[in-house]
């Protein structure tokens, strides 16, 4: 077995991409006042990212696909219990990751989507607040920042304790697949094709996601 492409360019920019909007959100958060505008604007990077993800999961590439990492319970319990395949066989996301990468687009989904509905009637106002009740609106934003901001905390608090843990324990290293693409030791079968027409077909479904967030945000 050699080092063979696993993940996908467009997978690969939307993980990193993620990171920045979670991480520009939850900053600007802190700061306040005209750092509010950027918070807003990471978010709806970050939504129009979760939109393409879930249609990434359908027609992307074959590791990108839920079906190919999506598993039952009897899979994962397997997993936990030292049952199945080795991480170094796995050419995807193994049971648990497939589990934190369904936790972080439900939770960041669920945050960002309650952000536009969200009003402190002070200093912020999402874009959908005016089509809601006043009193709900102050609801789901006590919702989204104490208790979203600290979901997503505790998630990417887990991701990355999952990442020492493979990098001490067990001498994996989960950075730099995701960064370069490429994945040793893995069978040549595993490989995925990565190129320009995919990359096209990519960036017109970030573009749609992008464009559809657009539109709700000018309502």
């Amino acid at each position: 077995m050699s080092k063979v492409r696993i993940w996908d360019l467009p997978t690969r920019l939307f993980h990193w991409l993620l990171v920045l909007a979670i991480s520009g959100a939850l900053v600007t958060q802190y700061l306040g006042g005209t750092a509010m505008a950027w918070h807003f604007r990471f978010g709806y990077l970050a939504l129009s990212l979760v939109g393409f993800r879930v249609i990434w999961g359908l027609i992307g590439t074959r590791h990108a696909r839920f079906a190919s990492f999506v598993r039952g319970p009897s899979v994962i319990l397997a997993y936990l219990r030292g049952r199945t395949a080795p991480d170094e066989a796995t050419p995807g996301h193994n049971p648990l990751g497939a589990l934190s990468v369904l936790a972080m687009l439900a939770v960041v989904l669920l945050q960002t989507g309650s952000g536009l509905f969200a009003s402190d009637d002070i200093a912020a106002q999402g874009p959908l607040a005016k089509f809601v009740d006043q009193g709900l609106s102050e609801q789901i934003s006590t919702l989204h920042a104490q208790v979203g901001a600290n979901v997503i905390y505790a998630l990417v608090g887990l991701h990355l304790c999952a990442i020492a843990y493979y990098r001490l324990r067990r001498r994996i290293n989960l950075i730099w697949p995701m960064v370069s693409g490429d994945k040793a030791p893995a069978r040549a079968s595993d490989a995925v094709n990565d190129g320009w027409g995919l990359w096209a077909r990519a960036l017109l479904c970030f573009l749609a996601c992008a464009a559809t967030v657009g539109y709700l945000t000018s309502l």
